[in-house]
């Protein structure tokens, strides 16, 4: 599975060939899902002025052109709906990944209020949200079912709901920065409430034939935050609700969830949390982080420890990882380019016995770390 991964150059929530090009080639290179980033359910939900949205009509078409060319190529097209919460009204992260200055609004990205579970912001340099009141967490639940409608009308086959990352669900989920005390926040059961609701209202707009998926930050990774025992019982309310996988990452409530801070992380850092709610709740799971290597990814599967394996950077490393995870592990053996577009694989698969004659007995095949 390739993940959603933000390019942060839509204009007005409408995606244009940059996007086409770049989802389009990781499903002709050998993916068996490709997922659209995340895209906004209202444009107040945007993390930037840049993100991808689905809260009107006009972006449809655009979406649906990827969605076709994903699923010509063999591959299922699905997308990620989220709203950004706290934070929204953000730079993109070329121009310094912070709030919004005098020099973005020249450009033309100029801030917006934000909303959260509770008012308070996520650092001193960022935006204080409001917290949301009964109206505003009726107007968002209806939002997410009109975007999870219009991904139907694009032509996707999966939607995921993205609870992840610190963004606006996950900011309901979380001790850090729900500090309500009515019913959507203080305990656990409270805190989960509010996001229980959307999937509630995605699946009902979904049909009910096709997967819906939740993102999570299994772990917030900071004391006080969401802990792995509360993703379980939060992941066992969403399957009751008819969620049907978790895609499981880890971290965001204070920062961005990529940040390199302190040592780097191990490979296969975030399968533990998705071998633990496979194993506690029975949901199907997919793992994601620092998935590298063909192997690596394999053995997720042959061990049991998920049901799927998302690739995310790596595929912008090497759009055709699919493609050669399949040549490495098949120990170079030439009828995996039967796997390729026909018009790549009938060259590829003629210069082949060359190659391996010019270079000799050296991996088995060129192209995959």
């Amino acid at each position: 599975v390739i993940s959603p991964m933000c390019q942060y150059s839509a204009q007005d929530g409408v995606l244009d060939d940059w996007h086409f090009a770049h989802l389009g080639k990781f499903a002709q290179g050998g993916a068996g899902m490709v997922f659209v980033e995340a895209t906004a359910v209202s444009a107040q939900g945007r993390i930037t002025h840049g993100d991808s949205g689905l809260w009107n009509d006009a972006q449809i078409a655009p979406l649906r052109r990827i969605a076709d060319f994903v699923r010509l190529q063999g591959a299922v097209p699905a997308i990620q709906l989220g709203h950004a919460g706290r934070k929204a009204s953000m730079q993109r992260p070329w121009f310094g990944n912070g709030a919004l200055t005098g020099a973005d609004t020249a450009r033309g990205d100029v801030a917006w209020p934000v909303v959260s579970a509770s008012a308070l912001p996520m650092d001193a340099a960022a935006l204080a949200p409001q917290a949301l009141d009964a109206a505003g967490r009726a107007e968002l639940t209806a939002q997410f079912s009109a975007a999870v409608h219009r991904a139907g009308e694009a032509g996707f086959d999966i939607v995921e709901v993205h609870a992840a990352h610190g963004y606006l669900l996950n900011q309901f989920l979380s001790p850090i920065s729900n500090i309500r005390r009515d019913a959507y926040g203080g305990d656990r059961e409270g805190r989960m409430r509010f996001p229980l609701e959307v999937i509630a209202a995605a699946r009902k707009a979904w049909p009910a034939d096709k997967p819906l998926f939740l993102r999570i930050s299994s772990v917030d990774g900071v004391a006080g935050g969401v802990t792995l025992e509360d993703s379980i019982a939060f992941c066992a309310g969403a399957q009751q609700r008819g969620v049907d996988v978790v895609d499981c990452s880890s971290g965001g409530i204070g920062g961005p969830a990529t940040a390199a801070k302190g040592a780097p992380k191990p490979y296969l850092h975030q399968v533990p949390f998705a071998a633990a709610i496979k194993r506690e709740t029975g949901l199907a799971t997919m793992a994601v982080g620092l998935i590298v290597h063909p192997e690596q990814a394999e053995g997720v599967l042959a061990e049991g420890e998920a049901d799927l394996v998302a690739i995310a950077r790596e595929a912008l490393f090497n759009p055709n990882w699919p493609l050669h995870a399949e040549m490495a592990l098949r120990r170079g053996d030439m009828a995996a380019f039967a796997s390729w577009p026909k018009q790549y694989g009938w060259w590829l698969e003629r210069r082949e016995p060359g190659l391996r004659e010019l270079e000799g007995p050296k991996l088995p095949f060129r192209g995959v770390g």
